[in-house]
């Protein structure tokens, strides 16, 4: 299937779930991250859950991964809208955090970490298929992102719903994930 319409069909599907069963999987989804085994992580990337889009509560899996690293400094994106770039803000207990222009809860202000000082990166999306290739809101922020950080970062998404066997318009600008953790189970690519 083509990213329009895995898009629209995904979205759908996630809008449809009751807060019960989002509470479910996110719960199922933190039991299958738990079973990764992932080097040190000194430096991440997360992404602030839009509630109003129904996104997985990442906040659950950097406090597993703060408690499993306790000297893990976790960073959150600020996006300049238009030249669709990302920056990695570094963050703390006292970090404001402000809607930007797409209402997604960015840092106010904090110190700008390199991509290529990050070993991991929790990336959002809708669906992806079987070969890694993901399908977010449409804008490429993480992919122009991602081009920038090591080779060896390690790139999770998070996903509700099982992959598609493939995405038909993935391309070379498309960064595939190295894992992408379900309720049912952890695919490494």
């Amino acid at each position: 299937m083509l990213k329009k319409v895995l898009r629209k069909k995904y979205r759908a599907e996630r809008m449809a779930l009751t807060a019960a069963q989002q509470a479910k999987l996110d719960d199922l989804l933190l039991i299958q991250f738990q079973q990764l085994s992932l080097p040190p992580l000194y430096r991440i990337l997360s992404f602030v859950p839009i509630e109003a889009k129904k996104e997985i509560n990442s906040f659950l899996f950097t406090d597993y991964l703060k408690f499993r690293h306790p000297e893990l400094q976790v960073c959150y994106p600020k996006t300049n809208v238009f030249q669709i770039t990302m920056q990695a803000i570094a963050t703390d207990d006292d970090t404001e955090f402000d809607a930007n222009e797409y209402d997604i809860p960015e840092p106010v202000s904090g110190p700008i970490i390199e991509p290529k000082q990050l070993d991991a990166v929790l990336v959002p999306l809708l669906i992806f298929d079987k070969q890694g290739n993901r399908v977010g809101y449409g804008k490429g922020f993480y992919d122009r992102f991602l081009q920038s950080c090591r080779a060896d970062c390690i790139k999770i998404g998070l996903c509700y719903f099982e992959p598609v066997p493939r995405i038909e318009d993935a391309s070379g600008i498309d960064v595939p994930l190295n894992y992408c953790i379900t309720p049912q189970t952890c695919y490494a690519f």
